[in-house]
């Protein structure tokens, strides 16, 4: 159960706006005996490559707008509400016609040939889009969005300029992630393919990316799971909880780090509700299916290393939100496929293998 006063208090003014209300255990090396409560906030963001676009560090209003645009249409499909949908394709449109240079002056000089590329590629999808509106086409249009949505992402990564702030000097001696990565993780269940954000976790990305090229992980079981909720792995044969660094022969042992959007650095070495910020979201919240998190002792904050664990709530049964492991644990990136073999996997399971096959150049080392 919640422990300290405060959290006393929060549960208490939860529970005068909730509905429902689901209690499951921490995520440690072995202990559950604190507790997470879930507050609903239907507006939530739960689609992980849509948190991973808005947690690029960019400011561009007409690109934001058309991703916006875009992005609402998954919902006015399911009800078929098909006047919001052709204004939603008419709000694409005219971002990639009327505001192009705007979208363009956020694009570095070198990258604007490419990023001209892929605005001609979405304004020919987009006109695609009127078309399968006019025929009432859903699963085109649910193809054809999501096909956009990629490119999308893929112009809005071209509008980033360097790494945007220096990650403390405490952390030097760790690797870093300075951009993003993508892990490709091959189980027993199936195949994942993981999106680690360097630009929100750089020291927990950067350990978690380190550890997959050295092949830490190949061969490792996942060696726990709580119920439908969590599955984790990582934890390597003989006594110790975590990475020893064949160097030192020492515990790599690993920071809380989170970072919101009212931070300009992440948050290192205490949790928000230590902080008292109770209520203040991260970056990379635990909205979606499929985040990727650092496992740690439940008394010790800063004593991550090598475990991992997928969060694997049902958002569709339980609205996401505010929710009390926000804060308390270090979400580093999102599984943005496989989610089939992730609703598979348990404790017993095996990665087979974990490549990075996207954005090594990105990891710093010590």
């Amino acid at each position: 159960m919640l422990t300290t006063k405060n959290n006393k208090l929060l549960h208490q003014k939860i529970k005068l706006v909730l509905l429902t209300l689901m209690v499951v255990g921490s995520i440690t090396f072995g202990s559950s005996h604190s507790a997470i409560a879930v507050l609903a906030q239907g507006d939530a963001i739960t689609d992980p490559k849509a948190i991973l676009r808005y947690a690029l560090p960019i400011e561009n209003q007409a690109v934001r707008k058309m991703q916006g645009s875009l992005e609402d249409l998954s919902r006015q499909l399911r009800v078929k509400m098909w006047g919001k949908i052709n204004k939603d394709i008419k709000d694409a449109s005219f971002q990639l016609n009327v505001r192009r240079n705007q979208i363009l002056a956020g694009v570095p000089e070198d990258s604007q040939p490419h990023a001209e590329e892929l605005l001609n590629d979405l304004k020919a999808g987009v006109e695609e889009m009127k078309e399968f509106t006019k025929n009432r086409d859903r699963e085109a249009l649910y193809i054809k969005r999501r096909e956009l949505l990629d490119l999308v992402t893929e112009l809005e990564e071209s509008m980033v300029a360097g790494f945007p702030y220096e990650v403390p000097k405490e952390y030097a001696n760790l690797p870093q992630l300075l951009g993003r990565a993508t892990v490709e993780m091959k189980t027993n269940k199936g195949d994942l393919t993981v999106v680690v954000d360097g630009y929100s976790a750089p020291v927990n990305g950067g350990n978690f990316v380190d550890l997959v090229h050295q092949g830490f992980y190949d061969g490792l079981e996942f060696n726990r799971a709580e119920d439908f909720y969590i599955v984790q792995a990582g934890d390597p044969p003989g006594e110790e909880d975590g990475f020893i660094d064949p160097e030192t022969q020492e515990y790599r042992a690993i920071p809380l780090e989170v970072l919101t959007p009212e931070d300009e650095i992440p948050v290192y070495e205490a949790t928000l509700e230590e902080m008292g910020r109770y209520l203040d979201t991260p970056t990379l919240p635990f909205n979606a299916y499929g985040a990727i998190a650092l496992a740690r002792p439940a008394d010790d904050p800063n004593g991550g290393s090598s475990q991992f664990f997928f969060f694997k709530f049902d958002t569709e049964l339980t609205p996401p939100g505010y929710n009390l492991m926000d804060g308390r644990y270090s979400v580093f990136g999102y599984a943005v496929e496989g989610k089939e073999a992730l609703e598979k996997l348990t404790a017993g399971d095996k990665i087979i293998s974990a490549k990075v096959v996207k954005g090594l150049e990105n990891l710093v080392e010590p």
